[in-house]
């Protein structure tokens, strides 16, 4: 029995607002086939009246259009609510005729028509024809056509409020979060108006179906007292045009109310206020215009036949809250002069004091203000988009989620300047011709095209600042030719992937063992109880300075975790987690037959190199002699320019004791060189060795 009760209460009283709803909604389909005990129909035209008031004043009490989502699907039920008693009461009206006992229908008739015989009915019909005119021409044509201009200028301004908002989030105003949660507001609003477009059409409905009612109520009633019941046309007239008077108010003073319901919420403006708090707030922002209107009603009060004593209550009313606003005018002002007096008794000191933290950008993009269009929202603000896919391409590619990228413009750069900083610090640097396109020289180029010579910003490549006219010539003759947000956009990419190491940090690293502990919680626990945050950091560095993907955490994190006993030195661990990630590097270098081409290191030259190792404070790092270093890099660039023409990336593959040593004599000279360990090669990976590197002596 426990369990029978538990199992209703959980299942029906949990859902009861779903049930009722669903129940709701089947009775009124129902209502408009079965017929209805007039007892019944009096409560339902009831609730048809609060039902309606109610929405008016959700409407009028409402901050947001978009907060009452639901108003489209409540107009159809409540439309289709109206028809049912419409045509339930009609039922009624023709089969009872004048034994017809439906109170609010009766009561409606009786206090419209107001006097009796003809000439009340007559006045009746004049006032149904003029509410009808009302809600039909003014209120429901004039709702709808908002209705329609709302839903076209909200899709047509919706690309650009979603541009706003990667602008803001690529400029660091707004988070990830703030973004989604913005855009998903922007996506509801769509969807409201576009639904408010088309429900609007039922009110409009509602008016032609109600009139067509009313016509039916009369004419049927005629031939039903008439022809039927054998009443007299007198009495047939009185009694079924009274009626069909009362039906139809009682039916089209809720649609009113549901009309001016929907005109309100679509003029409503997304504001932060209800509308009587934005009335009030808006109407007595002035008080100089009550001041006027008050001495033009009084003014007006002397008018000969004019009722002046309104106009002068009028008059005296309007002055006293002109009075009113300026004394509260008044009041402010003297607050905010007192306000700038006590801030200026302070120390002049106290008004130049800075924040104890100056905080920098993890990394931002400057512009001349030539460049500006580019970030312009009126002008597609391409760049935005650009910077914005590039930041989501680097934490797939490299696994590291770039900070927000501040985006501003600086006078003291050229106007067709730009630069990246890292922390304050430039790191990158170009120039950019906003007509002309870049033809970048890859190599082999056929036929020079006539240009303006430069170099690539990004790769250093020579190149060429050409027209749009020229933009085909420069592709046949073998140029790769980009457009100047392409331009900054692979520059970004390079900076990001050069400087990834200085880019991560600690803040950085926390995120991604708090993201990484709701999957992989024994993981992290596992490698923060053996390392602490900056050895973490210091080892994720180290694989992002040979732009080593982190993407794999698991891995990697286990692999510290497996080692830290033994040492916490970073470079170890570095080496460790490399061979964890041995088949990624393989196949990032691999050819398509899983074939990796390499250059190998005279044994004895590369004993030479183990024993100049020099542990320091930044790393172990390999301090050979001046004339041999000099020689293994002449030997190591001729070694790599060879195997270049062949068509091959170069790569030097070395033991595991001399692979760091190896990359960091060659790191200032050489620094995309890639330099691999043997343990780093996968089982299923093939090696050639095209190549030994040797220095004489």
């Amino acid at each position: 029995m426990a369990e029978t009760r538990r199992f209703f209460r959980e299942t029906f009283m949990t859902n009861f607002s779903d049930y009722a709803v669903a129940i709701a909604v089947v009775s009124v389909i129902f209502m408009i086939i079965i017929p209805l005990p007039t007892v019944l129909l009096d409560m339902l035209m009831a609730i048809n009246l609060a039902l309606s008031l109610f929405i008016v004043l959700l409407v009028l009490y409402t901050r947001k259009a978009v907060d009452f989502s639901i108003f489209p699907t409540v107009l159809l039920i409540t439309t289709i609510f109206g028809l049912a008693l419409n045509i339930s009461s009609t039922r009624l009206i023709l089969s009872q005729g004048i034994d017809f006992d439906g109170r609010i229908v009766l009561a409606f008739s009786s206090f419209v028509t107001g006097a009796e015989g003809t000439s009340g009915i007559v006045v009746g019909f004049i006032m149904f024809i003029i509410l009808i005119a009302v809600q039909a021409i003014v209120i429901t044509k004039g709702a709808t056509r908002i209705s329609e201009v709302a839903a076209r200028f909200t899709l047509d301004a919706l690309p650009g409020k979603q541009m706003n908002i990667d602008a803001e989030l690529n400029s660091g105003a707004i988070s990830e979060e703030d973004a989604k949660k913005r855009k998903a507001e922007l996506q509801r609003e769509v969807d409201f108006y576009g639904q408010m477009d088309g429900a609007s059409k039922f009110i409009s409905g509602n008016v032609a179906l109600g009139i067509l009612i009313s016509v039916i109520n009369l004419i049927g009633g005629f031939v039903v007292g008439m022809l039927i019941h054998g009443e007299p046309f007198q009495l047939a007239l009185t009694t079924y045009a009274s009626l069909t008077i009362g039906d139809g108010i009682v039916s089209q003073l809720p649609a009113l109310l549901v009309s001016t319901a929907t005109g309100l919420i679509i003029t409503r403006s997304n504001t932060e206020g209800t509308f009587g708090e934005e009335a009030t707030k808006q109407f007595t922002q002035n008080a100089r215009i009550y001041w006027i209107a008050s001495i033009v009603m009084f003014v007006m009060a002397f008018i000969p036949g004019f009722p002046w004593y309104v106009f002068l209550v009028l008059s005296a009313a309007t002055g006293f809250l002109a009075y009113r606003l300026s004394r509260r005018t008044m009041a402010a002002s003297d607050k905010a002069k007192a306000r700038e007096g006590d801030a200026g008794a302070k120390k002049p000191e106290s008004s130049q004091e800075l924040s104890p933290v100056v905080p920098l950008d993890p990394i931002s993009l400057e512009l001349g203000y030539g460049l500006i269009p580019l970030v312009d929202k009126d002008k597609g603000a391409e760049l935005l988009e650009r910077v914005t896919r590039i930041r989501k391409e680097s934490a797939l590619d490299m696994g590291l989620v770039v900070p927000r990228i501040r985006i501003i413009d600086n006078m003291r750069l050229e106007p067709s300047e730009y630069c990246f900083k890292i922390k304050g610090v430039e790191v990158g640097r170009g120039i950019i011709r906003l007509s002309f396109f870049l033809a970048i020289n890859p190599g082999g180029v056929s036929q020079e095209v006539p240009g303006e010579k430069t170099r690539d910003p990004a790769f250093g490549l020579p190149a060429v600042w050409i027209s749009e006219d020229n933009r085909d010539k420069a592709e046949r003759a073998g140029y790769t030719v980009v457009d100047p947000p392409s331009i900054i956009a692979t520059h970004l990419t390079e900076i990001i992937k050069r400087y990834a190491s200085e880019i991560l940090g600690r803040q950085e690293v926390q995120s991604m063992l708090e993201a990484l502990r709701k999957d992989y919680p024994a993981v992290v626990e596992d490698v923060q109880k053996h390392l602490s945050l900056g050895e973490i950091q210091k080892v994720l560095q180290g694989l992002l300075r040979e732009q080593v993907s982190i993407r794999n955490l698991v891995a990697i994190f286990e692999t510290m975790a497996d080692y830290s006993g033994i040492t916490k030195d970073a470079g170890f661990l570095v080496e460790k987690a490399r061979q964890a990630l041995g088949r990624q590097l393989c196949l990032q270098y691999a050819d398509q037959d899983k074939m990796m081409r390499v250059l190998t290191v005279e044994p004895s030259l590369e004993q030479r190199i183990i024993d100049s190792r020099v542990d320091t404070h930044g790393g172990t790092i390999a301090a050979l002699e001046p004339a041999v270093q000099r020689q293994w890099i002449k030997s190591l660039t001729t070694a790599i320019a060879a195997i270049q023409q062949k068509g091959y990336f170069p790569m030097i593959l070395c033991s595991e004791a001399a692979r760091a040593l190896v990359k960091s004599s060659t790191e200032r000279e050489i620094p995309d060189l890639v330099v691999l360990s043997v343990p780093e090669v996968a089982s299923d990976i093939q090696v050639e060795a095209i190549g030994e590197i040797r220095i004489e002596g």
